[in-house]
């Protein structure tokens, strides 16, 4: 730290100006003079993208070649903490070798809606999936000295207008779902930098916005890297930089570097604003210069053999029903008869369009990848980038299905229909992919259909078709990995981080999607995803978390080490899962929280907590898995605290969040929600739930008054039912502040406070 602060002191007014800003489109500035090197960043969720320094952002100019790995909608759906920081260490060694200081990802924004053109980068609609999974793959990469930026910070939940949209989320849904998603990310992970977002979030832009990057995530989270802008999201340089925005990139050719210069000297910020983020930025630079790996390779071959492991495990095998034998599609027999259908099983779409783009080094394909298991028949069956059936296409599949033991359909969405800059229309696959695929399955039961998409696409064939693999943009190794589950050398383990509706317009942000103008109101509030389904128990087309195998998993035995629980004491859960099938497998069971008789609006069911687990055949292994206070937790916006409510709780474990095998239930013996604060304006309903503020509130109208208000209520004889439930409405609802109607001449508002007072303090001294 002396040193950094040795250089800060030496530097000139410009220098620092300078530092807050880039060098060129990839690189940070050095001062040559004072031995502070120039570092470079690239852009990589699932890939290192790094470019010349004449390079775009988009890129229109090519990249070096690289490996390319299942984008992040894929690497979530396994589960798998390890994988992640797997995948992590292995972009910290290209990095490296690369000469990268700052990777910038991984990206994490939750899925709003199915409808967001980027949600192939993003994790989860799960903001607890999400900041596990992101705090693995950060812990990887920076394991290796090399820093990652996670993305994009914060509510950037559509491509429409990105620059300029207002998000206008309530506090609760803020803080327990799209902040959350980056929470635990932060404080587990410990990224060196974030990146903020380009968009505005009550009307604030993010990059300049004092509450969300100063007083949350450096305050609260602890956050202690740098904040970078995502690539040209400035709106005001000067305020940005007193909100705790450090650089800016790109370069602004000094134009914003000399507005900090005439802010100092002015008077209009302080010079010790400038120098604080210059230190930050400072201390990242030299946390990778001094810890450069100047022997780090960039060995391809054996990358894309992690590429191809995570792609195995990437792949949700969504349906294999039984066939009329008893005997399943999948895995395909080797040594039969097989038809090939879609021009995917030839040119797999592996990755999604936009900035981070790679250069792949090797990307493989099933048709070839196959070709050893079968006599394999291809036909095209449609043009990728069309939306028109080709009827000669479409007849040589059909030909070709009927010919063959099995069809297997290579189906998907085209690098136009889904891609950064811009948000889908529809949830639909091209109507000649649609047809195609009702054509084969009406005259080959035996039909596989293998999608390749970066989220939902709706499946209007989903009865018909026996068996369904979804490959999500599984990276350049997809033909390998779809080879191994296909013939079973793998068995499939991934389970979906994202639900799958009917249609898109069950999903819940459907009516304000995209927003009017420059706002978008996220009107469904908490209720984003599987809380809004589960919650309203709609059908659905696929559940999160659902993802079958090759084998089952027996569920038992689940055990708590209490039975009651408050304050900061953890609940560790166990529980039991064997393999009961004949053949090698891995099982991600999850854990979810349900509060019983909740006088809270609250999702019915949110997931706390996963595990990835492998058993051979017939093995048997516990797991245990630990929930923290949060877990239990809602945010309370008129506390501005996390609140915990007192009652029973239902522990659910399951293989999806709609296949629950295992349920218990423990109590949460918090006296009262700890920030909870009455006011005139409390309801007597709001008094009465919580013990100590009903006998405080009971003692002080007995002493003041002598009685209660609707005493006799509910016991005065020939009063009927509908009078009873309406009058203890009445009461249930009314203010504090009625009081002066039901004690007139008595109470007034001197004596409301004075009744407020007291309730309070006696919350306090509870407490």
């Amino acid at each position: 730290m002396r040193r950094i602060e040795e250089l800060v002191r030496q530097m000139t007014l410009e220098e620092k100006a300078g530092m807050c800003s880039g060098s060129d489109f990839w690189h940070l500035k050095g001062v040559e003079r004072l031995g502070i090197p120039s570092v470079m960043a690239a852009d990589g969720p699932h890939g290192l993208r790094r470019q010349d320094e004449a390079a775009d952002h988009l890129g229109i100019n090519d990249s070096i070649c690289a490996v390319c790995f299942p984008s992040a909608a894929g690497l979530a759906a396994s589960f798998d903490r390890e994988l992640l920081r797997k995948t992590g260490e292995t972009l910290g060694e290209e990095c490296q070798a690369e000469d990268v200081a700052v990777l910038l990802g991984p990206a994490i924004n939750i899925k709003r809606s199915p409808l967001c053109g980027r949600n192939f980068e993003y994790l989860s609609e799960d903001p607890y999936l999400s900041s596990q999974l992101a705090a693995s793959y950060i812990g990887g990469l920076q394991s290796r000295n090399v820093g990652a930026s996670v993305k994009h910070f914060a509510v950037n939940n559509q491509e429409k207008r990105r620059s300029t949209v207002t998000a206008q989320v309530s506090e609760r849904a803020l803080r327990e779902l799209y902040l959350a998603s980056f929470e635990g990310a932060v404080r587990e992970g410990k990224p060196w930098t974030v990146m903020c977002s380009y968009n505005r979030v009550n009307g604030e832009y993010v990059s300049q916005s004092r509450r969300l990057l100063t007083d949350i995530l450096r305050e609260e989270w602890g956050f202690d890297g740098f904040l970078v802008t995502d690539w040209s999201a400035c709106d005001e340089r000067v305020k940005g930089l007193v909100a705790g925005q450090d650089l800016e990139m790109p370069d602004s050719g000094g134009v914003n570097d000399r507005l900090i210069v005439e802010a100092v000297q002015k008077g209009e910020i302080e010079e010790a604003v400038l120098d604080q983020a210059v230190a930050r930025i400072l201390t990242i630079i030299f946390r990778y210069v001094d810890h450069r790996d100047e022997s780090a390779q960039f060995d391809r071959e054996k990358h894309h053999e992690v590429a191809r492991e995570a792609a195995c495990q990437s792949m949700v095998l969504l349906k294999n029903d039984a066939m009329a034998d008893g005997s399943r599609l999948l895995p395909l027999k080797k040594g039969g008869r097989y038809a090939f259908i879609g021009s995917f099983a030839k040119e797999p779409r592996y990755q999604g369009g936009g900035s981070s783009h790679i250069n792949a080094y090797r990307v493989t394909n099933a048709l070839k990848e196959c070709a050893g298991y079968g006599a394999i028949r291809f036909a095209e069956g449609f043009a990728a980038e069309q939306d028109a059936t080709d009827a000669v296409k479409l007849a040589e599949a059909v030909q070709a299905a009927k010919e063959s033991d099995a069809a297997v359909i290579f189906a998907g969405l085209p690098e136009s229909i889904e891609s950064e800059a811009y948000d889908r229309d529809h949830m639909r696959l091209p109507a000649c992919q649609n047809e195609l695929i009702r054509a084969v399955v009406s005259v080959q039961p035996n039909t596989v259909v293998v999608l390749h998409n970066g989220s939902p696409v709706e499946m209007p064939w989903a009865e018909q078709v026996p068996a369904i693999l979804e490959s999500y943009l599984a990276g350049e190794a997809v033909g390998e990995a779809q080879a191994a589950l296909l013939f079973g050398e793998r068995n499939p383990c991934g389970k979906l981080a994202e639900t799958f509706p009917l249609r898109v317009q069950d999903n819940p942000a459907w009516l304000d999607f995209g927003g009017s103008k420059d706002v978008v109101h996220y009107g469904e509030g908490i209720f984003v995803g599987y809380r809004y389904y589960d919650t309203k128990e709609m059908p659905v087309l696929f559940p999160f978390g659902h993802g079958l195998g090759y084998t089952e998993f027996a569920y038992d035995d689940l055990r708590f080490d209490r039975e009651s629980l408050c304050g900061e004491e953890t609940l560790e859960i166990r529980f039991r899962i064997r393999n009961t099938g004949d053949r090698e497998g891995s099982e991600a069971p999850q854990v979810y929280v349900h509060k019983k008789d909740s006088v809270i609006s609250r999702a019915r069911q949110e997931l706390n907590g996963f595990e990835k687990v492998a058993l051979a055949a017939g093995e048997e292994r516990e797991v245990v898995i630990r929930l923290d206070r949060r877990s239990f937790a809602w945010y309370d916006e008129e506390a501005k605290a996390w609140c915990v409510e007192p009652g029973d709780y239902e522990i659910l474990v399951g293989a999806s969040s709609r296949d629950i095998r295992l349920r218990g239930v423990v109590t949460r013996t918090d006296s009262v929600l700890e920030h909870w604060v009455c006011h005139r304006n409390t309801t007597l309903g709001e008094i009465m739930s919580r013990p100590q503020a009903a006998e405080a509130y009971r003692q002080f109208l007995q002493e003041e008054i002598g009685r209660l208000p609707f005493e006799g209520f509910g016991s005065v004889e020939g009063l009927g039912e509908g009078m009873r439930k309406m009058a203890e409405a009445i009461f249930s609802d009314s203010p504090l502040r009625s009081l002066r109607s039901f004690f007139k001449g008595t109470v007034d508002d001197h004596f409301i406070k004075r009744l407020v007072d007291r309730i309070n303090g006696h919350m306090d001294n509870e407490r």
